[in-house]
């Protein structure tokens, strides 16, 4: 038997920053707390093989939040699994954007298309009680996830809908709607590579520039907005022109791109001009 914080120092090696504490603290059972108050305590025989086990799984390059099942968003610790992405830290971008367009203080009808886990739908859920909001899916599996994270952090305003994009939110209208779709091209490498080998492709790749789901999306957005209302799409860092500009075909105004922290392209947003200025294209 060895102490915990040497298995710690040894495990760290070749792992992101906090990837071993995660799957010592997954096999433990224990919180990081425990855990740096009892790096002199011995790890027993069991569960050196049980945190063994799931290192072996992280170095063959499965997501930590797949192996332990859970993952930190927002202020939310969220279930996540093989049916849906792993929630990602600048996706939490988006939801600030979003907060910023939602007031706190009269009711609002909010959408997450391709909601996965629930991550952007729940997070939003969570700081504006008073939003209606509706998550759509594509997957079956991926709505039963969000839907469980929903109820286990006790959000009630949050409604799941099965179906790709718009379709099952015909004769709806929003004061905001937000997605983060697939946005890699189909035939990018990086999707053979890493943590994205074990994520769902269809949730990742979107045609043969990445962008077709996100043309979809901006061509149809406009009849499901409120007059005033809001489109936030998150997308490669490399395609914040090209969104725009599908943005603005679509007849949107007030577009611009929001950079992550590392000023890389993140974020597009959009508005449906008020009712005043006339229809938009697809009315």
């Amino acid at each position: 038997m060895a102490r915990i914080d040497s298995i710690l120092r040894d495990a760290r090696a070749g792992l992101e920053p906090g990837d071993a504490e995660l799957l010592l603290c997954h096999a433990l059972g224990r919180s990081r707390s425990w855990l740096y108050a009892h790096g002199d305590d011995e790890l027993d025989t069991a569960s050196a093989a049980t945190f063994e086990a799931l290192l072996a799984r992280r170095h063959a390059g499965e997501p930590v939040a797949y192996i332990t099942g859970r993952r930190g968003f927002w202020s939310l610790d969220l279930q996540v699994g093989p049916a849906t992405l792993v929630p990602r830290a600048e996706t939490e971008l988006l939801v600030e954007l979003a907060l910023q367009r939602l007031p706190l203080d009269r009711p609002l009808h909010v959408a997450d298309l391709g909601t996965g886990s629930g991550a952007i739908a729940l997070a939003i859920a969570s700081e504006r009680p008073r939003a209606d909001v509706l998550a759509t899916d594509a997957s079956a599996a991926a709505l039963d996830i969000a839907a469980a994270n929903a109820r286990a952090l006790s959000l009630g305003n949050v409604g799941f809908r099965h179906g790709d994009w718009f379709a099952p939110l015909a004769g709806d209208r929003f004061d905001l709607i937000a997605s983060n779709p697939p946005y890699i091209a189909e035939d990018d490498a990086h999707l053979g590579r890493g943590d994205l080998r074990f994520e769902p492709a269809s949730a990742l790749a979107s045609g043969a520039d990445g962008l077709d789901a996100i043309r979809v999306i901006a061509a149809a957005a406009p009849i499901h907005l409120l007059a005033g209302g809001w489109l936030l799409v998150e997308h490669g860092f490399d395609q914040g022109e090209a969104v725009r500009a599908l943005f603005r075909a679509a007849g949107l105004v007030s577009v611009d791109t929001a950079r992550d922290l590392e000023q890389r392209d993140r974020v597009t947003l959009g508005q449906r001009p008020a009712e005043a200025a006339g229809p938009v294209p697809g009315r």
